[in-house]
């Protein structure tokens, strides 16, 4: 697989709660210059990369960010503020402590409840698989999938542990049909992107996707 193929599904990533405009304006360039399917950056700045960046640039942001357990009205006010100052994508983190609890349906409707805000833009669901016993990551596949979201995404990168193979192939087992996957948390390597991507997802989050791969992407548009 070419750098140039890989970089296209990933959602070129800075959350760091310490997050300056100079930092976010280095990894708007690169998802530019590199062809990230999306930046993902904090809500706070996604107004002026849309001013700054305008069509050049796909945005995506994080929603009830990283905990996932804000009520649903102040995730739909998140939601809604973010999608109006230009988000083309919203990855939102499931309330683990509900989908642990047992309360799926409750789950399931705050996730159809913000799909419904989003309309024909994207929404993917965190469900934090560090936290969640195998049972739970089944259940959180019927939600997302009943709750009409596009994505199930496996972290947030600030909980115990990140992506893996093994949730991704259960993930699988598990999901509705229009429902893609992305891997995020813990990937580092071209190896691990490559991997991810064949064994079925659609995104890769990473924040180290550009540096791993930017001199091999320039070698194949020279």
């Amino acid at each position: 697989m070419k750098a140039k193929d890989i970089l296209s599904h990933v959602d070129h990533t800075l959350l760091k709660q310490t997050a300056t405009w100079q930092d976010i304006v280095r990894v708007c360039d690169e998802a530019v210059a590199y062809h990230t399917a999306t930046i993902m950056v904090p809500s706070c700045y996604v107004r002026r990369i849309h001013e700054a960046y305008g069509a050049k640039l796909k945005v995506a942001t994080v929603v009830g960010f990283p905990n996932g357990n804000a009520n649903t009205a102040a995730k739909l006010t998140e939601t809604a503020q973010a999608l109006a100052d230009g988000a083309e994508e919203i990855d939102m983190v499931v309330n683990v402590g509900w989908l642990k609890g047992g309360e799926t349906q409750a789950v399931t409707d705050e996730i159809r409840a913000l799909k419904s805000l989003c309309g024909n833009r994207v929404l993917k669901v965190i469900v934090e698989t560090c936290f969640l016993t195998e049972a739970e990551k089944i259940a959180a596949c019927k939600c997302v999938t009943d709750g009409g979201a596009d994505y199930i995404k496996t972290s947030t990168g600030f909980g115990t542990a990140g992506a893996t193979l093994a949730d991704i192939d259960l993930f699988k087992k598990h999901i509705g049909p229009n429902v893609k996957m992305k891997a995020a948390g813990g990937i580092h390597t071209r190896e691990e992107m490559e991997a991810f991507l064949a064994a079925g997802c659609d995104r890769l989050g990473a924040s180290a996707a550009v540096k791993v791969l930017k001199d091999e992407f320039e070698k194949e548009e020279a």
